[in-house]
């Protein structure tokens, strides 16, 4: 990339300020590229702030369609995109709040068959998911590729998010090694506050950032996580586990 245009200096203009991003980090943001598995409550303000931030390459990897009852909380998401692809409803807003971002639609569900070919094009992966069978699979082909990657969940008033970086901190299976009973309630019956998946979200988006340009200390080895009724964070220290089923075998 041949430097910044006038146009790109004024719309990241507070990015630039910033010490250890100037027009470098601007420039290193432009070139990165992040996949967003995930179009629903936490992928809308992840891909938001990531487009926003000029992020040069977003995928969006999501196989439903928009619904009534999403607009609650996945502000990526219009009352006439009701019926339509999430990916396809995200990207017309993503590219209309910054044509440089250059969007990827995966119109399809995660799954061991195509995890390797949509993650290893990216950079650093954003878990914006719903249930954990999907999340172990990232977690698991992420360690295997080498790539980073950010988990976020959320329930009723309450989110949680840790970032995994293979051979520098635990995975996700560290500290969930096992994928929690089916019949716990979810989201769908318990609800969740909208803005909550917009606090964990932004966290998610910030984290990305952060480790895109190398700046500050990522959330690696400590869960942060979120009450919204008492409006507290508390940080749980986590370790890797040496008989951990996902990176045990990288340890040693």
């Amino acid at each position: 990339m041949q430097g910044l245009t006038r146009e790109q200096r004024e719309r990241y203009q507070r990015n630039i300020l910033l010490p250890g991003v100037g027009s470098e980090g601007q420039e290193k943001l432009l070139r990165s590229r992040v996949l967003v598995v995930g179009a629903g409550g936490l992928g809308s303000p992840v891909a938001y702030y990531l487009a926003a931030a000029g992020v040069g390459r977003l995928g969006l990897v999501d196989a439903d369609v928009v619904d009534l009852s999403n607009l609650q909380r996945q502000i990526l998401h219009r009352t006439g995109d009701v019926g339509r692809p999430k990916v396809e409803s995200a990207r017309d807003k993503l590219v209309a709040l910054n044509p440089d971002v250059q969007v990827e639609v995966f119109l399809e569900r995660l799954s061991a068959a195509s995890a390797v070919s949509l993650i290893e094009g990216y950079d650093i992966v954003v878990d914006c998911t719903d249930n954990f069978a999907t999340r172990f699979l990232l977690n698991e082909t992420c360690l295997r590729l080498g790539k980073p990657f950010i988990y976020g969940g959320v329930l009723a008033f309450a989110g949680q998010v840790m970032t995994v970086v293979p051979g520098a901190g635990p995975c996700l299976r560290c500290i969930f090694p096992r994928e929690p009973d089916p019949h716990v309630p979810g989201c769908a019956e318990l609800g969740v506050l909208g803005a909550v998946p917009g606090v964990i979200g932004t966290i998610q988006a910030t984290e990305a950032i952060k480790y895109l340009l190398g700046l500050g200390d990522l959330l690696v080895g400590r869960l942060l996580t979120y009450d919204a009724l008492s409006m507290t964070f508390l940080e749980v220290s986590v370790g890797r586990d040496p008989g951990c089923p996902a990176c045990s075998q990288e340890m040693r």
